[in-house]
């Protein structure tokens, strides 16, 4: 169910009319605060954290990522952000003394780092 959920959130937020235009601002932004950290500026796994954490960051600019965040538009970057399968990323954080303020996605956060995302890695 959780799944379908996560699923269901992902294309939505690609599909959704009045949420057509995602903003790019927002989502480089929302990298650089929450993901930056891990998957580096340049998101190839660079950050200060990047092996830290178990299984190692991956590489957001790998052929094999590509594919599934084209496949899969919206569904890869809500899953991760929603965590549904146990706590590596607030782990890793808190084993490594970084504190990040909550924050409370919303389906137009998760396009815009999606958007973000898709524009960086195309031109890598």
């Amino acid at each position: 169910m959780k799944l379908l959920f996560i699923a269901s959130l992902g294309i939505l937020s690609l599909t959704h009319p009045l949420l057509s235009f995602a903003d790019n601002a927002n989502g480089k932004n929302l990298y650089q605060a929450r993901c930056s950290m891990c998957h580096g500026v340049d998101l190839k796994a660079t950050g200060p954290l990047a092996n830290k954490s178990n299984p190692p960051t991956p590489d957001l600019t790998t052929s094999a990522f590509k594919k599934r965040l084209s496949d899969y538009p919206g569904v890869i970057v809500s899953s991760i952000i929603l965590r549904p399968n146990g706590d590596l990323i607030p782990r890793t954080l808190r084993e490594n003394g970084v504190k990040l303020s909550p924050h409370s996605w919303s389906i137009k956060d998760l396009r815009d780092l999606n958007q973000y995302i898709s524009g960086v890695i195309s031109v890598k």
